[in-house]
């Protein structure tokens, strides 16, 4: 039965298979078909789906590049924020869980409370408890059972009140806590797009760079970061071929601009810097093996003893914004117009910054990027 179908089957065929000959007009389809997908593969050759890539030049892959790490750099930042959003939120649904349970736990206590009151009335019979104490004989033992039932009453009101309340305190604790719940999952939702996000543009940067022979990505990195692998060294301390070794350079270097800072935090932040040199970009990260920009800063500051927030968009608000002409070694300098970037300024037009992926933490001059504003945490 099987082999019958298949007989029937029209055979498959290529799409341009109808084109390959025949009438004068066939031909013509043929051509246009051709042309127009000559011309998608034209269109779509930068982006990678078309058939070839168009040639760069390593300036122009240069400039690409950089573009696609501020790209990533801006959707860091917004990683960043939404990540201490999100481990906020969780902290408070953790909160929120406990303190329901708690109340449920209170809130089950006045119920049964108020279950033992309706058992005891129970079983005290059906007669109305009045009409009970007025059959008494006894005027005394009447006016003593009277203050009782009006005591037993006033205490169930209570009860009753207290369930009541505490009922309504569960439910609000439980709509908050759905309410945080709900804000969690929306703030994890746009963790994984930054995440995608990230992940492509530093994917398209090394694509490009991996059209660069090994001399041509060298030069080019030895270009944007010329105070990077190279000249990192000899920048860390106050002079150039002074015979030192690295580390007594580093050293010097920092005491140098922890002299300038302003005051003791500060001079702590610069100290932490300097410390970090050398240590890799990875963005997401706050240490104490790795950074993103403004994962540096805040640890460096933190070990200050001040606490910045998380993203560059809020650090700049952490303190005083100060005049370029008046920065002090620990300054914070922000740079783009989007605020996507943040260093420490260390003196003499300098900083050291976590700059992008494959680039370790680092002194340049703040003249290197786009200026945008600086801020003395407080």
């Amino acid at each position: 039965m099987t082999a019958t179908v298949a007989s029937h089957r029209k055979p498959r065929q290529h799409p341009l298979a109808a084109l390959t000959g025949g009438s004068r007009s066939a031909r013509t389809a043929r051509t246009a078909a051709t042309l127009a997908l000559a011309g998608a593969a034209t269109a779509t050759g930068f982006d990678g789906t078309g058939q070839a890539a168009p040639q760069l030049t390593p300036a122009q892959v240069k400039e690409r590049v950089h573009a696609l790490y501020q790209e990533a750099e801006v959707a860091t930042q917004s990683y960043d924020g939404a990540k201490e959003a999100a481990d906020t939120a969780r902290e408070e649904l953790s909160r929120l869980q406990d303190e329901a349970a708690r109340r449920t736990t209170e809130l089950n206590a006045a119920r049964s409370e108020l279950g033992t009151m309706a058992a005891s009335q129970y079983r005290s019979g059906g007669v109305d408890p009045t009409v009970r104490l007025l059959l008494s004989a006894d005027p005394q033992r009447y006016l003593d059972g009277a203050a009782v039932l009006e005591r037993a009453g006033s205490h169930q009101a209570t009860a009753v009140a207290g369930y009541a309340r505490r009922l309504g305190s569960v439910r609000q604790v439980q709509q908050r806590a759905e309410d945080t719940a709900h804000r969690l999952a929306e703030t994890e939702a746009a963790l994984k797009k930054h995440r995608v996000t990230i992940v492509h543009k530093l994917g398209a940067a090394e694509q490009l760079l991996n059209r660069l022979t090994a001399e041509q990505r060298q030069r080019m990195a030895g270009r944007s970061g010329a105070h990077g692998a190279g000249e990192r060294r000899a920048d860390r301390g106050t002079g150039r071929g002074d015979g030192l070794p690295d580390g007594a350079r580093t050293g010097a270097g920092a005491a140098a601009a922890a002299a300038q800072a302003p005051d003791s935090r500060a001079a702590r932040a610069v100290a932490f810097a300097y410390a970090a040199l050398g240590k890799p970009y990875v963005w997401g990260a706050t240490g104490p093996s790795a950074y993103d920009c403004s994962g540096l800063t805040q640890a460096a500051w933190r070990s200050g003893g001040v606490s910045l927030p998380r993203t560059t968009y809020t650090q700049i608000s952490s303190g005083p914004r100060i005049d370029r002409s008046r920065l002090a070694p620990g300054d914070l300098v922000f740079f783009y117009s989007g605020i996507s970037h943040v260093g420490i300024y260390i003196g003499d037009g300098k900083m050291i910054h976590a700059p992008h992926p494959g680039a370790p933490v680092r002194i340049a001059p703040i003249d290197q990027m786009p200026f945008a504003a600086a801020t003395r945490p407080a």
